[in-house]
């Protein structure tokens, strides 16, 4: 069994058995396709917790020394033996960051606070929101979510409705309260990388499903139903990250089918449901029954919200609450109370407008950069899914977009399992400061990608 020698290693634990690892995988000492340790094993052989081993090997998935099965465990990956990325060359001083999928600092952000927190002062009960609120949240808070829910065509009581800090909050107290170690989860192929570090801190098992254009096939769902009974499905039908494919109604409605069929509970990440103008029907509306929804407002409004609305079936709510106390106790009913003025007094949908225009800017924009590459992308998204052509690799591509200053994500960040990462790079439009960064940015990028494709590696 590989035990990884991090006695002398200063730093979190953690890190240090992701470094060791990544040394010995370097040095050959750990083999490409080798078996690791379970989390157990490991953890008693170094005197360390569980969650420390966890945190290690979550940090090499990111750094793309393992990958995980689901129901073999995790493996070594290493690297083709004749190629080897060169040691990592200092960031430019006026590096563009094309990494996050955030948008764009608001350039009135101060002036909007603080005529919020005037509006706020001069109501009664100002003192309140420093106390306690209850798990689920304030009655007031609740049904500004049914109002934000509304804005995306979902009609709901507030007492469906919990407030939770963020949307990763709010999948933390699902999968916490409804799942148990060992669990398994369903994704698609390609999904928001925080769903495999909450797996990861959950002890649960994901699988990734196969996708086409419309996102997550329906014949793949059903057969992993059928193999093995899975307690839940994570699935982004709306813009989905990072391919940005929108799912269209017949098929929500068959994934829906399939759910109620087989006992699987539907969680529906919808944080870029508000961008989308006329679309199709939330699974929440199709399936309320089967169905937690999560409707956030990093990308619509503002990322340090911090606030999203949880819809929940009415037989789990209850448990959700425990799921949001046992995590963070409450939702901060500060910023509760800040998004809920904004949905109140229109701030909110003005800004949901403001970030549409925005975005649609910026995917006209690229849409000039790109050209005629391949690559897919939504009017209304964030980001765009760049495929790379011959000879190119994403996570070299990544590497010589660095060296010249820019940071895009890699397909490998994405994938779950043990699956090929298809050769491509997400490049997220909206987290430049403004037209004139991202115009820079993606200019650097297409000088990356014209150059050549070894420019980042050497032979051994």
């Amino acid at each position: 069994m590989w035990v990884p020698a991090i006695s002398d290693r200063s730093g979190p634990r953690y890190l240090a058995i992701a470094d060791a690892l990544g040394e010995d995988t370097a040095r050959g000492k750990l083999k490409p396709g080798s078996k690791l340790p379970t989390h157990r094993e490991l953890a008693d052989k170094l005197g360390v917790t569980v969650g420390t081993v966890t945190r290690a090997y979550a940090e090499a998935s990111r750094r793309g020394l393992v990958s995980g099965e689901v129901g073999r465990g995790t493996f070594a990956r290493g690297s083709a033996p004749e190629l080897q990325p060169l040691p990592p060359a200092p960031l430019q001083s006026d590096a563009i960051d094309l990494s996050r999928n955030h948008p764009t600092p608001l350039g009135d952000g101060g002036a909007l606070l603080r005529n919020t927190f005037q509006a706020l002062s001069k109501r009664a009960g100002l003192g309140a929101l420093l106390d306690y609120a209850p798990d689920v949240g304030a009655v007031e808070h609740r049904a500004a979510g049914v109002a934000w829910l509304a804005l995306t065509g979902i009609e709901a009581r507030p007492e469906q409705v919990i407030v939770t800090n963020g949307s990763q909050h709010g999948m933390t107290a699902i999968l916490a309260a409804v799942c148990r170690p060992g669990d398994l989860v369903l994704t698609e192929a390609l999904t928001y990388p925080g769903i495999k570090a909450l797996a990861g801190l959950l002890h649960l098992r994901l699988q990734g499903l196969t996708m086409d254009g419309h996102g997550l096939r329906p014949d793949a769902f059903e057969a992993a139903c059928r193999a093995g009974a899975p307690r839940a499905l994570y699935t982004i039908p709306t813009i989905q990250n990072p391919t940005t494919s929108v799912m269209p109604e017949s098929r929500r409605r068959e994934i829906a089918r399939i759910a109620r069929e087989h006992g699987v509970l539907i969680v529906e990440d919808d944080v870029h449901g508000p961008l989308l103008e006329n679309g199709p029907p939330a699974i929440a509306c199709l399936a309320p029954d089967v169905t937690c929804y999560l409707g956030g407002t990093a990308k619509a409004l503002a990322p340090g919200l911090r606030i999203s609305y949880l819809l929940a079936p009415s037989n789990l709510v209850a448990r959700l609450g425990a799921g949001v106390r046992a995590t963070t106790w409450m939702a901060t009913p500060l910023m509760a109370a800040v998004a809920a003025e904004w949905i109140h007094d229109g701030t909110a949908k003005q800004l949901v407008k403001r970030r549409r225009d925005e975005a649609r800017a910026r995917q006209k924009l690229a849409a000039v950069q790109f050209g005629t590459r391949e690559r897919e992308a939504h009017a209304a998204g964030n980001h765009v899914w760049l495929h790379l052509p011959e000879p190119w690799r994403s996570e070299t591509l990544a590497e010589a977009a660095r060296r010249r200053g820019v940071l895009v994500t890699p397909a490998q960040a994405f994938v779950v399992g043990r699956a090929t990462a298809p050769h491509a790079v997400r490049v997220c439009l909206a987290a430049a400061r403004d037209r004139a960064e991202l115009q820079e940015g993606l200019t650097r990028l297409m000088q990356a990608l014209d150059g050549p494709a070894d420019a980042g590696l050497m032979v051994m």
